[in-house]
């Protein structure tokens, strides 16, 4: 039977829908919404999801292993300071780059704190000091990835950043170069893998294109200047000349939710300069628990993201929500 043009339009309807809603939900940090970041309770709960991705922040230790933090610091994600009280660099932090994996397995993650105050940085979040939860090296963190998308029968992909670049060669450690042999060995680096690599340091995300010649996706962080994520200017990275720039070598880009919103609640033109450049977006973060002002609901949060500001996708710490509005 011969389809007329009504039975045709809404088919073309059905499949725009299908297009425009399916936008990629990576699971910020594990799920610190309900667990302590990056441990490895955390991931299986995301995976249960059936999120997109699940995202590992690396930095490198002592005797060069690769280890899920996210800061280069130990002291507010775990018990470091009742452990190794000795251990401080001269301005009173902990470095994982100061001990071995040995050592930094002996230690307790924890639900993040505030330096200051000692209290948790997100008040209805995992209880401080219960249960107990390890830091995973990077091989666990893909080993336990894997596993479950054979015992499931899925496909959820890893979403790794490389942290300070810069200082981790300061140190006289190569964390792409570490990184990129790991993930090699797990199969990441071929045409189709479900995995990008992100980072906020452009010459890093250039040399794994230029020197490994990485045939997996990368995508360019944008920090703001006063947070002083490193040297470079991300200012410039904003502006359609950084972007053209970026998108020689880059996949796509992570800004900050506050890039895509200007001071009166309108969309800046950061995602459609990147579109214009064929660049994915997937901004960071979306928490129920420190959702930016203009919006009420998370309703409205995904409707400007997704249908004002056409996203890509979204880091999120309540990916399960996220899900709702993504698919």
């Amino acid at each position: 039977m011969g389809l007329n043009m009504k039975h045709i339009f809404m088919i073309l309807i059905l499949t725009y829908s299908q297009i425009v809603m399916s936008k990629t939900v990576i699971a910020h940090r594990g799920a610190p919404g309900y667990l302590p970041e990056h441990t490895l309770e955390g991931v299986a709960m995301a995976h249960a999801w059936g999120v997109d991705y699940i995202e590992p922040d690396i930095v490198i230790t002592k005797d060069n292993r690769a280890v899920i933090l996210h800061d280069i610091h130990l002291d507010t994600t775990t018990n470091i300071a009742t452990i190794y009280t000795d251990r401080k660099r001269k301005d009173g932090r902990y470095y994982a780059i100061d001990f071995s994996l040995k050592e930094l397995k002996s230690l307790k993650v924890n639900e993040r704190i505030n330096l200051k105050t000692g209290q948790k940085v997100f008040k209805k979040r995992f209880p401080l000091k219960k249960s107990s939860f390890k830091i995973p090296t990077l091989e666990e963190y893909i080993e336990l990835v894997q596993g479950l998308n054979k015992s499931r029968g899925t496909n959820i992909g890893i979403y790794p950043e490389l942290k300070s670049p810069e200082f981790h060669l300061q140190e006289n450690k190569d964390i792409a170069k570490i990184v990129f042999n790991i993930l090699k060995k797990y199969g990441y680096n071929k045409k189709g893998s479900k995995i990008f690599i992100q980072c906020f340091y452009p010459p890093t995300l250039k040399r794994l294109k230029e020197e490994f010649k990485v045939k997996m996706p990368l995508i360019a962080l944008l920090a703001e200047n006063s947070w002083k994520e490193s040297s470079i200017d991300y200012d410039f990275y904003k502006t359609d000349k950084g972007i053209k720039e970026l998108s020689a070598y880059v996949d796509g880009i992570g800004p900050y939710l506050g890039q895509l919103i200007d001071k009166n609640g309108n969309k800046t033109k950061l995602v459609d300069i990147a579109h214009k450049y064929n660049l994915k977006v997937h901004p960071y973060t979306h928490r129920v628990d420190q959702m930016p002002k203009q919006f009420k609901t998370n309703k409205a949060f995904f409707d400007f993201m997704y249908t004002t500001l056409k996203a890509d996708g979204i880091f999120s710490d309540f990916a399960d929500i996220a899900m709702k509005y993504s698919k």
